[in-house]
């Protein structure tokens, strides 16, 4: 048991894009996805009996505002998203606009703070 509180506490120090590159790399590895093993989890029988209220698992990053930093927060909306510089700026200048949907909460609590750092606001929903 020891080792696997090791390895989850090394998993748990990796950036977003090298949790993405490490998903990918085992969906390779073993020829399974993580949405394929979602809808096993998900399947009706699959468990036994959820809980009454679960826990919220997947959530959606919504930016808010810039803050009066308008710049700054369309240089970490490009790196996060990947958009390029016009859809940036136009997302930014939209908000309240969605950054990223259906994000894990280490995810979206790493973008929120990446976004507020540079002046903006965000709100997980």
């Amino acid at each position: 048991m020891a080792d696997i509180a090791k390895l989850v506490e090394e998993l748990s120090q990796l950036t977003v894009l090298e949790a993405a590159e490490l998903a990918k790399a085992l969906e390779e590895a073993w020829g399974v996805s993580a949405a394929a093993a979602v809808a096993v989890a998900a399947a009706p029988g699959a468990g036994g009996d959820a809980p009454a209220a679960e826990e919220q698992t997947e959530f959606d990053v919504i930016l808010t505002g810039d803050g009066g930093k308008k710049i700054q927060v369309i240089k970490e909306v490009r790196a996060i998203t990947g958009l390029g510089l016009t859809e940036a700026k136009t997302l930014v200048e939209s908000a309240p606009k969605a950054l990223k949907e259906g994000v894990n909460k280490a995810e979206a609590e790493e973008i929120k703070k990446k976004i507020e750092e540079a002046g903006g606001t965000v709100e997980l929903k």
